[in-house]
């Protein structure tokens, strides 16, 4: 386990962990991003499923021992950072790196795929963009001129080649399936949607299909020729 320590160029400082995969020479890497208001250090309880791959977990700015206010620019750049700082490291597999990005993390997620070589993305309780998600929650507001164009993961969605796994919970009330199914459709590259069953929001982790889901995917990529 190690401690991460990101500086930006506007002076903030985001901090994190890199729990490295077992085994010898270069790690596959597993790069996490949480959803709106997750504090990202309870994913090192789980640090055993990951197996031979490291798993980077850094806190957007704002959250938790990182620096800042969270700001849609800033995290989406600061993802890029993120992936910049430690695809430079001898010991990271640079053909093998998969983020996964939880509700809110979807955006940034598929905004890194869009940026960065990656070898694969799991998108959990992902949205298409924030924007929709909202103008169906408050049909009587203008959303769309008051926010804008939110983590528009929908506009990156048809040009992306890498593999998709999916995961959605069957009983989510914040991110209704239409949104997701609508990002889903429109992903460029092979994709696969798992939906796990009972699940809302905010208990998928407690699910073992969700673990599974992951884990899948990640044999997966071990499987696949760089």
């Amino acid at each position: 386990m190690e401690a991460l320590q990101i500086h930006r160029p506007d002076g903030v400082a985001l901090r994190g962990w890199l729990a490295r995969g077992s085994g010898p020479g270069p790690r596959p890497l597993a790069l996490y991003f949480g959803g709106n208001a997750e504090e990202v250090s309870w994913m090192l309880g789980e640090r055993d499923r990951f197996g031979a791959w490291s798993l980077a977990l850094v806190n957007y700015r704002g959250y938790g021992a990182s620096e800042g206010h969270p700001r849609e620019a800033a995290l989406l750049d600061d993802a890029l950072a993120v992936y910049d700082h430690l695809v430079a490291r001898a010991h990271v597999d640079r053909r093998r790196i998969v983020a996964i990005g939880r509700s809110l993390g979807s955006g940034v997620a598929t905004h890194l795929a869009a940026h960065r070589p990656l070898a694969g993305v799991v998108l959990v309780a992902p949205f298409d963009s924030i924007t929709a998600v909202g103008q169906r929650h408050y049909p009587f507001l203008p959303v769309r001129l008051i926010v804008g164009t939110r983590y528009d993961a929908l506009a990156h969605a048809p040009r992306l080649r890498l593999p998709l796994r999916m995961i959605t919970a069957e009983r989510d009330r914040i991110i209704p399936a239409e949104h997701s199914a609508r990002l889903f459709d429109a992903w460029g590259g092979p994709k696969h949607a798992v939906i796990v069953s009972g699940a809302g929001h905010n208990d998928l982790q407690e699910r073992p299909a969700y673990w599974s889901a992951i884990g899948g995917f990640l044999a997966d990529r071990m499987r696949e020729r760089p």
